[in-house]
């Protein structure tokens, strides 16, 4: 894996090429000193993977991100020093097209590099996930694994969410376009380090007016709150109608997984909702949106020309597990009148699908 590092700072380049020369089968591409010559460096030789800081001269980190993933595309991971205090350039360039972020790697007194192991997992991540369908077949072994069938009252009409690289301003987008009064149960499942789950929560209702949270064990989705997973393991309906987390599978690159999420609910949650596939590279979720589609539910996957990475949204569209593929600016309204039809067919919608 060829590993780009943009960092204005000597001792911060020097520590990066440390830790790419310690992971395994990686190598330094190329090194940049601010965001214009990253721009320029990654459009003659596009890398496999961008250690990106933030705060930089002339370009910082959150405009090279935009404008790398509009020319030359490619997997962005945000790793500074100062992301506590710069949380909302994290959010702004999450939402631009990086992948995710983490605090980067220090030089200890007596010479040695410390907090690696963090930024190594995310590489080992980012590697994985260049292969989209590891995985699945662990997935499917775990789906079918057993349970016993929900139960048959009706429950509330949920609008899910799943989204990867660019997708904090997608959702904010598509809440928003939501009328003031129209307030469903939301649950996010959102490609992010669970460290940085609370900041995103917190800006999330900022940027919404809506109240957000962490999702916790035994957490149900409620009328107006947006209930976001917060954990590496993948979140999952249990048959109960709460929320939990579980480990398995352990061979999916992604976790928390749009796809176990989705699954999840068609075992569990008799009442068909709306659920959304948003930006993002690979194809986590297009199975489970399928899968929720032939349960009954309104589906819809973003548009190429509004995604930052139109790679999860163009699975789902291939696999025909979308029943529209419209923009995220549209996305709003086309969900409150998906999710109003769904209410007035009543109990009927509750017996469409498998």
């Amino acid at each position: 894996m060829r590993v780009a590092i943009v960092n204005d700072l000597k001792l911060a380049q020097l520590a990066l090429r440390r830790l790419i020369d310690s992971a395994e089968d990686a190598e330094v591409a190329w090194v940049a000193d601010d965001g214009r010559e990253a721009i320029d460096m990654c459009r003659a030789d596009t890398p496999d993977l961008i250690l990106m800081d933030l705060v930089m001269p002339i370009i910082d980190g959150v405009e090279a991100t935009r404008e790398i993933m509009i020319a030359s595309p490619c997997p962005i991971l945000v790793v500074t020093a100062t992301i506590e205090g710069n949380l909302a350039k994290v959010y702004n360039a999450l939402s631009a097209g990086a992948r995710d972020a983490v605090s980067g790697p220090t030089f200890a007194e007596d010479g040695t590099l410390e907090n690696t192991e963090r930024v190594l997992r995310k590489m080992r991540t980012m590697r994985r996930l260049m292969q989209p369908t590891a995985g699945l077949d662990a997935l499917k072994r775990h789906r079918s694994s057993g349970g016993f069938p929900p139960p048959d009252q009706p429950a509330e009409r949920l609008l899910v969410i799943g989204a990867s690289t660019g997708g904090p301003q997608a959702i904010v987008d598509l809440i928003k376009g939501l009328s003031a009064n129209f307030r469903p149960p939301v649950v996010v499942v959102q490609h992010l380090d669970k460290a940085f789950v609370p900041g995103f929560v917190s800006w999330l209702s900022g940027q919404t007016g809506w109240p957000a949270a962490c999702i916790e064990a035994g957490a149900s989705p409620k009328p107006g709150e947006i209930l976001v997973a917060a954990s590496r393991d993948h979140l999952v309906m249990g048959l109960a109608r709460t929320l939990r987390y579980e480990e398995e599978p352990k061979e999916l690159a992604y976790r928390p997984s749009v796809d176990a999420f989705y699954l999840s609910l068609k075992r569990s949650w008799p009442t068909p909702g709306v659920a959304v596939l948003l930006t993002g590279m690979g194809q986590d979720g297009a199975k489970g949106l399928l899968a929720l589609r032939e349960s009954g539910w309104a589906t819809f996957a973003q548009d190429e020309e509004s995604s930052v990475v139109w790679g999860m949204p163009r699975a789902a569209k291939e696999l025909g597990a979308a029943e529209r593929v419209v923009s995220v600016r549209e996305m709003g309204p086309c969900v409150e009148r998906a999710l109003n039809r769904l209410v007035a067919e009543g109990p009927r919608s509750e017996t469409r699908g498998g």
